[in-house]
């Protein structure tokens, strides 16, 4: 497959099909396609949508917890040129309604399955009631018919009225700067935006991840267990395609079902992406009696002593991080393996070929030199060419051809980036500036911390304080009191929170913590 061949998601994966029919492309805990299958399967489920009158340009939504029907429509979509909307499993129906009439969605696909989400064809009848929906004709459900919705039998009789020449026409047809996934970002502090991705900016990233970063082969097994409406699903699925690996996933993450699959199907990359997955494994009981030593590689996005002790606990392999967002195809830089721990952990590498980035100083608009923070901009072939029906959002985030990040990050002089958390986040206390990672780094490292995150509210006299939440590890507990001492000659004393709050769930997007709504959290506490 040639970088320069400007193929669209289609044609990438029927190439890998043809080469490597017979080897396991998708596998789950009790299901598995080869390449050959799982392009038979997307091939009819693209017939299907076909006679549903589905063409170029339609969006169609996927309300699914991960299973390999997800994959089959999310191919078979690529064949007719129509864009696939993951939608965001978590949502409630005010958040589901805004989606599909955002988007404009005109079938959505989902099934029974009760996942640790929502049972969806309930959610999509309570969406429904809120508003008219205009634009969706067909609700698809798999599994156990509902009133209301399309089964999957007759939607799966549909494909029997369609060629295999309408569909190889229809793939002939789609160009790789039309767009083929439209994610939602994670609305931290509004609605979510739609992120169009056209077909070329994923097809590049899939190839350059394997070819830079990863350098896989046919006989290599990753894992990559998040959720499907996540590019940390989806982006490793483009890898695996360039070089006939398999993919393996599962309906919701467990420690000890995922610690059996690695062990099972001799996982070799393992890309659980947030610390609270890869903490949960290692605290497993199982951790220790399970052979893991076909891993070889482990992705991690964590403060730096957080990825020191995944990397003790998993000593065959090679812990390595990562920096993207949805906006330039998932990620734009990965660490590369031979790289030094000290690099892998305190930085998320460098730009992948044919990408940019560079670090401006947020208000000035100047350059800042290796070592000093500001925001961080990119261009290049991932970068997206704007938000869904956004001109006011666009003309904010780009640049003379640059993206507008909003994150906070330090080029350092060999051109390694360190993210440093979001501008948003940091706060202004007594008129310095103070990073929130920085202090959820620190609180990290102490022992029955699992997960810390930070937010500036209001003081009197210092304009803004810190205040952390935080959640402990199963069977372990700690007084406000004790993590404020743990901080005391660690930091700078401003930098200290004066507010701890211990949660055991948290407000959550698709991956990331709301903070906003932490924020009225503390405002209705307050007020109390």
């Amino acid at each position: 497959m040639n970088w320069d061949d400007g193929m669209t998601i289609g044609q990438y994966f029927s190439e890998a099909a043809a080469k490597w029919p017979h080897e396991d492309c998708l596998i789950f805990p009790d299901h598995r396609h080869s390449y050959q299958s799982l392009h038979q399967a997307a091939f009819r489920r693209a017939g299907s949508f076909k006679a549903m009158g589905v063409g170029k340009g339609d969006h169609v939504g996927l309300l699914m917890a991960n299973c390999p029907a997800y994959i089959e429509c999310l191919l078979g979509l690529q064949w007719l040129g129509a864009v696939v909307v993951p939608v965001n499993a978590r949502y409630k129906a005010e958040e589901l309604a805004y989606v599909i009439d955002n988007a404009q969605l005109s079938v959505v696909m989902t099934h029974d399955l009760i996942s640790e989400y929502a049972d969806f064809g309930g959610l999509l009848d309570a969406a429904g009631a809120l508003t008219e929906l205009e634009s969706l004709k067909y609700r698809v459900m798999f599994g156990t018919p509902r009133v209301g919705f399309m089964s999957e039998a007759e939607f799966d009789r549909l494909a029997d009225d369609v060629s295999e020449h309408q569909l190889n026409d229809a793939l002939q047809g789609v160009s790789d700067q039309a767009p083929a996934i439209m994610m939602y970002t994670s609305g931290t502090t509004a609605h979510p935006k739609g992120c169009p991705m056209h077909h070329e900016m994923l097809v590049k990233n899939g190839m350059n991840m394997n070819r830079s970063r990863y350098f896989l082969t046919e006989a290599d097994r990753f894992w990559a267990p998040l959720p499907m409406f996540h590019m940390a699903s989806i982006l490793p699925m483009l890898c695996c395609f360039d070089a006939g690996a398999a993919l393996l996933s599962m309906l919701h993450v467990d420690a000890g079902e995922s610690l059996e699959m690695m062990e099972r199907e001799r996982v070799t990359i393992a890309f659980p992406s947030f610390p609270t997955i890869t903490s949960a494994l290692i605290a497993h009981p199982d951790f220790a009696k399970r052979d893991l030593t076909a891993i070889r590689r482990l992705n991690n996005v964590a403060p730096p002593d957080v990825l020191r002790q995944f990397q003790a606990a998993f000593p065959q392999a090679v812990q390595t991080g990562a920096y993207g967002l949805t906006e330039a195809g998932g990620v734009i830089a990965f660490n590369h393996p031979d790289e030094p721990l000290d690099t892998r952990v305190l930085t998320c590498g460098k730009p992948m070929p044919g990408l940019e980035a560079k670090i401006m100083n947020p208000e000035t608009l100047e350059a800042c030199p290796s070592g000093e923070a500001g925001e961080i901009w990119l261009k290049g072939y991932a970068v997206f060419k704007g938000y869904f029906k956004s001109p006011d959002k666009n003309a904010e985030a780009f640049s003379d051809g640059w993206f507008r990040t909003g994150d906070l990050g330090v080029m350092t002089e060999s051109g390694e980036i360190e993210f440093h958390g979001r501008i948003k986040d940091m706060l202004k206390v007594g008129g310095e500036n103070v990073a929130a990672i920085e202090i959820e780094s620190l609180l990290s490292r102490h022992p029955a911390v699992k997960l810390a995150q930070v937010i500036g509210v209001a003081d009197a006299r210092l304009f803004e304080v810190a205040c952390a939440y935080i959640e402990c590890h199963e069977d372990q507990s700690v007084e406000p009191e004790a993590l404020i001492s743990f901080c005391q000659g660690k930091i700078a004393s401003f930098k200290i929170p004066r507010h701890v709050r211990i949660v055991k769930e948290w407000p959550m997007s698709t991956t990331k913590v709301q903070k906003f709504v932490l924020r009225q959290w503390f405002e209705a506490e307050a007020k109390e």
